[in-house]
C-alpha cells in the first residue's frame, strides 16, 4: 500500500521535529516547508534529515502555497508555522497578522483548489483564551485574546472552522495548551529558566532575570502533544479539540522544580524584570483535555515534574559539552 504524505509547515521548529518524528515511525512520506534564508536551521530535525523532504516555501505568498500543495499531493497538511512569539507580536503585529493568520487562509484555499481531499491540521493556541472567561477552558470556552498573536490564532482557528463548514473540508484546530521540551525556542520562559538554571549552576551566571513570576500556564510535553494531532486527522468526522494536561502552575512553580533539581534555591538567583512583564498580561490558562481523552483517547504520558527535570538536564549536558 502506497504510504501517506505528510505536509508540515514549521517542520524546523518544536513541534514541527516531534511531528516529523511521530509520523516517519508510522511510515509517512514526510515533506516539509522552510522559509529559504541566508541560514538554514535544520538542529531540530538534523537526526531525521536525511528521510524528509525539504521544500521551499512561505505562508505570505499564495503561489508558492499552492505550487507546493500541487507538487508533493499531500494526504495530510499541519499547519505549524507562525510567529509564535507573544512579546514578538506587540513589536510586529502586522507581520504577525499576515504569517499567523491570513497565511492559515492561503493553506485553506490551495487545499481548496488543488484537492479538497485534504485533510488539515491547523495548531491553535490556548492564548486565543487570553482573559479567560471560564476555567478550565474547554472547546465550548468563548475566546477573549490578549496579545496581536492571540488575535492573529483566533482569527486562523474561525477561518479553518469557516473552510470545514463552508467547502466541507477535513479541516480542524487543536487548542493545544503551552507544551515544552528541551527543543523549545530559549525565547520562552519555560526554556529561559532551564538554561538559565545550567549556566547558574555550571558557573556561567550569576542571575536570572524573568517577568511575571505569579502567571498561570497548563504546561505539558511537546512529544505527547504531536500524538494529539495525529489522532485528530485519523477520525470519521472533524472536529476541534483542547489539548492541555488539566493542571496548572505559576511560572514560580517552574523556576522553584528547576533549580532544585540541580540542588539550587530559586529565591537566591532569579530576578523580577519589569522589561520582561507583558503590556496585557494572561494570569491563568488551564486546559480542560476531557473531550480529547474521551473521543481521541489521548492522554498526557509526561508530567510536569518530569518535564522540568527533563529540560534542566537537557541544558546541563548541553552547556557542559561546550566547556
Amino acid at each position: 500500500m502506497k504510504p501517506k504524505t505528510a505536509l508540515i509547515t514549521g517542520i524546523t521548529g518544536q513541534d514541527g521535529s516531534y511531528l516529523a518524528e511521530l509520523l516517519l515511525s508510522k511510515d509517512y512520506r514526510v515533506v516539509g516547508m522552510t522559509r529559504r534564508t541566508s541560514t538554514d536551521s535544520h538542529d531540530r530535525i538534523a537526526p531525521v534529515l536525511d528521510r524528509i523532504e525539504i521544500v521551499s516555501g512561505d505562508l505570505l505568498d499564495q503561489h508558492s502555497m499552492t505550487t507546493i500543495i500541487a507538487e508533493t499531493q499531500p494526504d495530510e497538511v499541519y499547519n505549524l508555522a507562525a510567529q509564535s512569539f507573544v512579546p514578538t507580536s506587540w513589536t510586529q503585529p502586522v507581520l504577525t497578522g499576515e504569517f499567523t493568520a491570513l497565511g492559515v487562509t492561503r493553506i485553506l484555499e490551495a487545499i481548496r483548489h488543488v484537492n479538497p481531499k485534504i485533510r488539515f491540521y491547523q495548531a491553535s493556541s490556548s492564548e486565543m483564551f487570553g482573559k479567560v472567561q471560564a476555567v478550565p477552558q474547554d472547546e465550548d470556552t468563548p475566546f477573549y485574546p490578549r496579545s496581536p498573536y492571540g488575535v492573529a490564532k483566533v482569527y486562523g482557528h474561525w477561518i479553518t472552522v469557516n473552510y470545514r463548514e463552508s467547502f466541507d473540508l477535513f479541516a480542524v484546530s487543536g487548542i493545544l495548551f503551552n507544551h515544552e521540551s528541551e527543543r523549545r525556542g530559549r525565547e520562552f520562559v519555560t526554556r529561559k529558566i532551564s538554561e538559565g538554571v545550567a549556566r547558574i549552576k555550571l558557573g556561567l551566571d550569576k542571575k536570572l532575570k524573568l517577568g511575571n513570576l505569579e502567571a498561570q500556564r497548563d504546561w505539558g510535553f511537546a512529544g505527547d502533544y504531536v500524538k494529539a494531532m495525529w489522532l485528530m486527522l485519523q477520525q470519521n468526522e472533524p472536529q476541534d479539540f483542547v489539548i492541555a494536561t488539566g493542571r496548572t502552575h505559576k511560572v514560580r512553580d517552574f523556576c522553584k522544580l528547576a533549580f532544585s533539581t540541580m540542588d539550587l534555591d530559586y529565591e537566591k538567583f532569579v530576578e523580577q524584570d519589569p522589561r520582561f512583564y507583558r503590556p496585557a498580561e494572561v494570569d491563568l490558562l488551564v486546559g480542560d483535555p476531557a473531550k480529547a481523552k474521551r473521543v481521541l483517547g489521548w492522554v498526557p504520558e509526561t508530567s510536569f515534574e518530569q518535564l522540568v527535570e527533563m529540560m534542566v538536564r537537557a541544558d546541563v549536558a548541553r552547556l557542559a559539552a561546550l566547556k
